[in-house]
């Protein structure tokens, strides 16, 4: 799946896999922190991102990100279709529990005005 990253994200991804990432004969970007270096798991990248999400003060999940993805990617004027296949969903209806009704763009989109 190809999805859109931000330039500073690139830039961070960039420094992090030649200055911080282990040799490894595995070519996944994340790496378990210690010997044997092995791809991490699904499940250890959302302890470490809700770890993370604590320490900045946001109690929620890390499964609130895929939410708040799909309504950014919404507001800035991606089809549903489009979010579906963003977060790799293979219906539309597990895609419409992510987004909320966005009153304004549906106003503006609709019927051409704002609010």
């Amino acid at each position: 799946m190809i999805v859109p990253v931000p330039e500073h994200t690139i830039k961070a991804i960039a420094a992090y896999v030649v200055n911080a990432r282990p040799n490894s004969k595995y070519r996944h970007l994340f790496l378990s922190l210690h010997s044997p270096y092995r791809p991490i798991s699904p499940n250890t990248a959302v302890q470490y991102i809700s770890k993370a999400m604590k320490q900045a003060g946001l109690f929620s999940s890390a499964y609130w990100l895929r939410h708040t993805y799909a309504q950014n990617l919404l507001n800035t004027g991606a089809t549903i279709y489009e979010i579906k296949e963003m977060l790799g969903h293979q219906n539309i209806q597990s895609t419409q529990r992510y987004l909320h009704i966005h009153t304004e763009l549906m106003r503006k989109v609709l019927f051409d005005e704002t609010l």
